[in-house]
């Protein structure tokens, strides 16, 4: 059977759209003689899926366009290696470590035009400091994970994971592919050392917190704590708080000096032949709408000030600014130049 579906006009849509809490009504208009493609960069899982399903679909019709997502990590090898007046990617969506890094090797701009991206007006200020390459549009906070089944002491400090209760069952990252990984490294020169550029501090600290059991990505931390594999483990919020209502023996702990920022963010490339629809994207990635629908799928906390969530996740993101002023920002540009130091390091402790 044929279904003939009836075109939908401009203001039809806008009403949909705002019914759905698409949040796009903020959204400049990007005015084109044809369809043009925006290319961008994701991450897979729960987010894909939001994304593919939801939150693209509108953005095409809305702007009369194409986007073309690649969610097959790395992206910067690919940006490198592609014209620099013709990049492969119009907007690079991915941590802070690797922007700073595309920073570096030119392939990205600096910060995002707020008079093209009025959004960004409503942000918190994490979102645009000045460890931050482009902007924010979403954190997750990097604490601890642990097991409530196994009869282990209260957890409220970072330094409770070098408890030797913990040997056999303590879980971190491959130092030098993850940057939660790296942000335990420099956690640890705060917690023990005078500062998160403490490296001799933070040496000495990964040294004691052996046996470390070390998982690759995040996704496979997580399958490590629910199969009880390990007890107690570094891990954002989010990788604990999306099974919220599957009874599942976790919980989160956000440490009392403070949670590590992870946050996902957005850049444009220099040679983009479609700026104003980039800025477009990066405005409509940053609205109310759309904040509140990615941040009660994937449990991350919106950049926005003004998204106003459901009880259940605001009880639980960092959605006040006297939550937002518990995470701590790495200082990824120092991380960086740092880098091939510190993986040669870690890599001798770690196997020994």
């Amino acid at each position: 059977m044929t279904i003939i579906r009836k075109p939908v006009n401009r203001r039809q849509f806008l009403a949909v759209a705002a019914t759905a809490g698409a949040g796009i009504i903020a959204a400049p208009h990007v005015a084109r003689a044809q369809a043009a493609t925006l290319r961008i960069t994701g991450w897979g899982g729960k987010w894909g899926q939001t994304m593919s399903a939801e939150l693209i679909p509108a953005f095409e019709k809305e702007f009369k366009c194409k986007v073309e997502t690649d969610t097959a990590f790395p992206f910067l090898p690919k940006l490198q290696a592609s014209s620099r007046s013709n990049p492969v990617y119009d907007v690079l969506h991915t941590n802070s470590n690797e922007q700073w890094a595309a920073l570096e090797m030119g392939i990205v701009e600096a910060k995002i035009d707020p008079k093209q991206v009025p959004n960004i007006a409503d942000v918190y200020p994490y979102a645009v400091s000045d460890k931050i390459v482009g902007v924010t549009i979403f954190t997750s906070a990097i604490g601890l994970g642990m097991r409530t089944d196994k009869g282990y002491g209260k957890v409220t400090s970072w330094k409770d994971l070098w408890d030797k209760a913990y040997d056999g069952v303590r879980g971190g990252y491959v130092i030098p592919v993850n940057s939660l990984g790296q942000a335990f490294v420099m956690m640890s020169g705060m917690l023990y050392g005078k500062g998160m550029t403490d490296l001799d501090a933070a040496y000495a600290a990964l040294e004691k917190v052996k046996p470390m059991k070390l998982a690759d990505f995040t996704g496979t931390m997580e399958k490590m704590i629910l199969s009880g594999e390990v007890g107690l483990a570094v891990i954002h919020d989010s990788g604990i708080l999306r099974y919220d209502g599957q009874n599942q023996p976790t919980a989160f702990v956000a440490p009392s000096e403070g949670v590590m920022a992870l946050e996902q963010v957005l850049t444009l490339t220099p040679g983009t032949k479609v700026r104003e629809l980039a800025n477009a994207y990066v405005n409509y990635m940053l609205s109310p709408g759309v904040q509140k629908t990615l941040a009660e799928s994937v449990w991350y906390s919106p950049a926005n000030s003004k998204v106003k969530l459901d009880d259940k996740y605001n009880d639980k993101l960092l959605t006040t600014p006297a939550k937002v002023a518990t995470l701590i920002q790495p200082d990824w540009k120092w991380y960086n130049a740092h880098k091939d130091e510190i993986d040669s390091r870690v890599n001798r402790i770690f196997r020994a």
